[in-house]
């Protein structure tokens, strides 16, 4: 039997507030601003218009929904069940064409339909699981040869729990007390050797930085406390 590589706490942590993920003014408001921030990165580096697209750990489909209306044809996975029902309905209310949804795991969908994909995200989600290799390894199982696969988390840095935890959770009220754990934060050097284990070429890096003044993200070298990876698959050898 295949244990399921989700942690029962987080799924519910995040059903019992899936009402809020379009809320910009909620819980999710952090999401919803660096949203562009990310989804101008993705698709610099690897453009998104008529590429199949699969967004692990998808939520409420904010980025999903947004590669979708660049031109991708996306398909977003996702655990809990609640903010799936969210994501579709937000796709109907606004009539975002070339977008789904599936209750699915990364690595049950990789066992299904390997290589499918020219373009897998997986973004703020390898710090709420129990196994982070295993999906960063499903999700290099899921890339067509020469495919993109993105990666974004939280640096395990005293400067990170300084921010991430205690400024963003304590101080600044940016998302809810107990939205993070510490310990399950991931250092670029142990995101890199996942990704080489899978496979994967790590091609570049940016870190995201919040401003508190401004309340405003950008997109910075540091990768101290938010960073995101993009990473290519090697392209099939030529006949």
């Amino acid at each position: 039997m295949t244990v399921a590589n989700v942690d029962p706490a987080e799924l519910a942590k995040f059903s019992a507030l899936a009402h809020r993920w379009w809320d910009l003014d909620g819980e999710f408001a952090p999401l919803h601003q660096i949203n562009p921030l990310r989804l101008d990165w993705i698709d610099r580096t690897r453009p998104l218009n008529g590429a199949r697209v699969l967004d692990v750990g998808c939520g409420g489909g904010i980025l999903a929904d947004a590669m979708a209306r660049r031109g991708a044809q996306v398909l977003g996975i996702d655990l809990a069940e609640k903010s799936l029902k969210v994501a579709q309905l937000h796709a109907l209310e606004v009539q975002t064409p070339r977008v789904e949804y599936r209750n699915v795991a990364a690595e049950a969908l990789a066992a299904q339909s390997p290589e499918a994909f020219d373009v897998v995200t997986c973004m703020e989600m390898l710090e709420h699981v129990p196994d982070p290799a295993s999906v960063v390894q499903a999700c290099a199982a899921l890339a067509k040869p020469g495919g993109w696969v993105f990666f974004s988390t939280i640096n395990r840095s005293p400067r990170s729990f300084a921010m991430a935890i205690l400024g963003a959770e304590y101080v600044l009220n940016l998302v809810p007390r107990g939205t993070h754990e510490y310990a399950r934060f991931i250092r670029p050097s142990e995101l890199a050797r996942h990704c080489r284990a899978a496979g994967l070429d790590i091609a570049r890096s940016s870190g995201l930085a919040y401003n508190p003044m401004s309340r405003r993200y950008r997109l910075t070298d540091d990768t101290g406390v938010n960073y995101m990876i993009a990473t290519r698959k090697p392209a099939a050898p030529a006949p």
